[in-house]
């Protein structure tokens, strides 16, 4: 693997200005498919690096290429740049301008990272063969994702690699997380409508009680996991959303319910919404009801490459030393990288950014997350070290 204490240097000096980045993301956050202002300073930061094709893809969404001088294999690396419909309930002195939206989930520091990464880069681009492709992507938080629509576009044309790393808040400050195979499952989401007759809650055998079935349907949906799937499958069932009823002495006509399912393997993910609507028909149709369902698949699963997960390991190993890696379990969270995992073989990891000692330790998706910033030179560093073992 190519060892250079200059790109060592260049990583060391791009440090605060990564810092910089990222804060000045975290106070001006947009949400899914409206990230106009944050693709612009994506766009203006990149073009000031020199040494870089820099364009839009989508409307919203930036590549820069990044081409050696001698012809030979391309690495697609990938960040996200979208936040969260979240108040921000920080108190340090970037928080967010924008009621109601923050960076909850690390998408600043991804972005500010990818940016350091490619300004250190374009300092080495006749020092290694092909072609190097920087993804800023948007969407990822709001399906369909960004990443289908980046794909169909045509940015993986010609990409023999594609790599991507999250900021994660389980995950101490120091480690890195690798994980083969199977990494994030697919996201599908489902809405029932139980459809009863509504009426007084002192007369209720006048009454088709839509709570009542609709209790029935979110215990019974449990046996899917528990009874109709095998237990060494990977896969979850869960009730975010039941909605019903106004008043505490008044049935309801009608239940909304709304949920998430987890899976990894094509043919259980398959089998689940044949399983739930036989759960919602019987139930419905025993107690003299009717139903509604719809059922939409998410993403596809996040699957990585053992090669080039390999490859980030040896990276990782080489670069901070064999206690740094820690290999991960999978995790029934999802991710719309898998958009690009289908076009080229890939590898997805996770970098430690929980920091105890300085009260880092609240969740993604929190109004009080935030990332330890000294985990950016982690990320910067692995990219460019990764660039030199994927193209020499």
């Amino acid at each position: 693997m190519f060892q250079s204490s200059t790109l060592q240097a260049a990583v060391e000096s791009v440090k605060e200005e990564v810092i910089q980045w990222r804060r000045y993301l975290h106070e001006n956050p947009e949400l899914s498919f409206e990230e106009e202002n944050t693709s612009q300073f994506v766009y203006d930061t990149l073009c000031s690096f020199g040494n870089l094709e820099v364009s839009r893809p989508t409307k919203y969404s930036v590549m820069a290429r990044l081409i050696g001088p001698q012809p030979g294999k391309t690495l697609g690396i990938r960040a996200d740049m979208d936040a969260l419909p979240i108040q921000e309930e920080n108190t340090f002195d970037f928080v967010s301008k924008a009621p109601g939206i923050m960076h909850a989930c690390g998408h600043d520091g991804h972005t500010a990272m990818l940016l350091g990464t490619a300004k250190v880069l374009a300092g080495f681009k006749d020092q290694f063969k092909g072609e190097v492709r920087f993804f800023f992507q948007h969407a990822e938080e709001y399906f369909p994702g960004g990443a289908k629509e980046m794909v169909e576009a045509g940015v993986m044309k010609g990409v023999d690699f594609v790599i991507a790393a999250h900021l994660m808040s389980h995950v101490d400050f120091g480690k890195v997380g690798i994980t083969y195979g199977p990494m994030m499952a697919a996201p599908d989401a489902f809405w029932i409508t139980i459809n009863g007759i509504g009426g007084h809650g002192g007369m209720p055998h006048q009454t088709t009680d839509s709570i009542a079935i609709g209790a029935q349907v979110v215990t019974n949906l449990q046996h899917i996991v528990s009874r109709n799937t095998d237990p060494l499958d990977n896969l979850v069932v869960s009730i975010g959303k039941f909605v019903g009823g106004e008043a505490a002495n008044v049935i309801a006509n009608s239940v909304e319910i709304n949920g998430t399912v987890r899976s990894f393997d094509e043919k259980v993910r398959a089998s689940v919404p044949v399983l739930m609507e036989r759960i919602v028909k019987g139930i419905t149709e025993a107690h003299g009801a009717t139903y509604e369902f719809k059922y939409v698949n998410g993403y596809m699963p996040v699957i990585n490459h053992d090669e080039v997960t390999r490859a980030i390991e040896d990276t990782v190993r080489e670069v901070y030393g064999d206690d740094t890696v820690e290999i991960q379990r999978p995790s029934m969270g999802a991710e719309d990288f898998s958009a690009f995992q289908k076009e080229a073989p890939s590898a997805y990891f996770l970098i430690g950014a929980r920091n105890e000692e300085k009260g880092i330790v609240y969740p993604h998706h929190h109004p009080r997350f935030t990332v330890d910033e000294d985990a950016f030179e982690y990320g910067v560093k692995i990219f460019a070290n990764a660039v030199f073992k994927f193209l020499g």
